[in-house]
């Protein structure tokens, strides 16, 4: 007999995956979680802590979940020293506390650098991936080569469902933003290109030097300092040094692009980016006399991410649409993010994000400590899911996201649980973000590491 996780996970390609309502869904989801939280507590150290403390032994309803969920902080839980003292060592006991799987034990003395350490860990089977650190510290989180497989059929997948674009391998591929070099972007990207790029030819991008996860980390650690006013005045200026070096290369970047992209108006293209680059981008074609007449009218467009506090005109969605020739029904945008492994696609009638059966939502009071009673409409509060697809650590997340969580239908006809396109970060909307367990999870961590 197929168990209640295959069964959910079998559902990734299904054309129908959305159809389904929360109540279609639930017992089937109920009895996935118990597997996976029976299967992880006894491989997952933080896991096993947080099921103890609870006296959770068994997911018998989804408000069961709420205490062995982890704050997305979770993966930012490192000492700083350990990235400050290069201690690899730490770094690869603390991964073990919040992985199922073995972290590699390698010979730390001869790592060069952070991207020395996640490349070593990498060919050991542990994938380690970044966020953009934007709170001032990284997150780090593992993933196995079976969350890359699966990354490789989700991305593919979502696109196709939320643009309406078939993978025939028939269309230009540009991607006008600078990103992360990490094994899940890596691995996005590569399987977007090869099914809906020409195969014969390469996908255009930004010509910047690759942002490393080491890179990253390094701005962010030095940024912090000067915020706190510990760092040296050497730092500080070799910082803002290369801060400009890269704001003149992205600036160039973005002039070689329109260019590109200009040269490139006559063949379906498959546009990918940020709406900063976007923007900046439609606007240099603009400059050079170039509008959507001059561009095939079958183009699409794949938007990640939100502004990140960039400033743009009120209408400029719009304006790279009308410069790029984007049919209404051809722009993409998901919502996901580094903690989950699965994406949500916005419907092209609806505008909503569509939950797969796989993901299990739920909307907590604002602490993050209660699940709101919810068997019906539209709830909102902050946004927890839990990920069954995930391997590599722990699916279920308590994330910084304000979100509204409708259980009716959409008006493009699926019955299963939307969110609807208002997501907004409590750390935007009051200037920080208090998770309640929080703290005692971090601390958790440190011990256990």
């Amino acid at each position: 007999m197929t168990s209640a996780l295959d069964q959910l996970l079998g559902r990734q390609t299904d054309p129908d995956r959305f159809a389904a309502s929360r109540a279609d869904l639930l017992d089937l989801q109920v009895a996935a979680l118990d597997e996976r939280f029976q299967e992880r507590r006894g491989r997952i150290k933080l896991l096993a802590k947080r099921a103890t403390d609870a006296g959770v032994d068994r997911i018998g309803a989804l408000a069961d979940l709420v205490p062995v969920l982890f704050p997305h902080s979770v993966y930012k839980s490192y000492p700083d020293t350990f990235l400050a003292n290069e201690n690899w060592a730490g770094i690869a006991k603390w991964m073990g506390t919040i992985s199922p799987h073995p972290i590699a034990d390698l010979d730390w003395g001869a790592v060069a650098d952070l991207d020395d350490f996640v490349d070593r860990l990498e060919a050991a089977g542990n994938f380690v991936s970044c966020s953009s650190g934007t709170t001032g510290k990284s997150a780090m989180l593992v993933a196995s080569a079976a969350d890359l497989d699966r990354i490789r059929v989700d991305s593919v997948q979502v696109f196709s469902w939320g643009s309406g674009v078939e993978p025939r391998q028939d269309r230009r591929n540009f991607g006008l933003a600078p990103v992360v070099v990490s094994p899940r972007n890596r691995t996005s990207g590569e399987a977007l290109a090869a099914a809906f790029g020409l195969p014969d030819r390469p996908p255009y991008r930004l010509e910047i030097p690759p942002i490393t996860v080491g890179g990253m980390t390094r701005m962010v650690v030095l940024r912090k300092a000067i915020a706190e006013g510990t760092a040296r005045p050497d730092e500080i200026a070799a910082f803002e040094a290369t801060s400009q070096e890269r704001a003149d290369a992205l600036e160039q970047s973005y002039v070689l692009g329109a260019e590109a992209l200009i040269g490139a108006r006559d063949e379906k293209l498959f546009i990918s980016g940020m709406w900063n680059a976007l923007y900046h981008v439609a606007r240099l074609v603009r400059e050079r006399g170039y509008s959507a007449a001059d561009f095939d009218p079958d183009n699409c467009i794949y938007v990640g991410g939100g502004l990140k506090r960039a400033q743009l005109p009120d209408d400029y969605q719009e304006f790279v649409h009308a410069t790029f020739n984007i049919p209404a029904d051809r722009e993409f945008q998901n919502y996901s993010m580094q903690e989950l492994n699965s994406g949500m696609p916005r419907c092209r009638e609806g505008r909503r994000y569509h939950v797969p059966p796989w993901v299990v939502p739920m909307v907590l009071d604002q602490a993050g400590d209660v699940a709101l009673p919810h068997t019906g409409g539209a709830l909102e509060g902050r946004a927890a899911f839990f990920d069954l697809s995930l391997d590599g650590r722990w699916g279920g997340v308590i994330t910084g996201d304000r979100i509204t969580l409708d259980l009716g239908p959409c008006p493009c006809g699926n019955a299963g649980p939307t969110v609807h396109d208002t997501i907004v970060r409590y750390a935007d909307l009051q200037g920080d973000d208090k998770i309640g367990c929080a703290g005692t999870v971090d601390a958790y961590v440190r011990g256990l590491s």
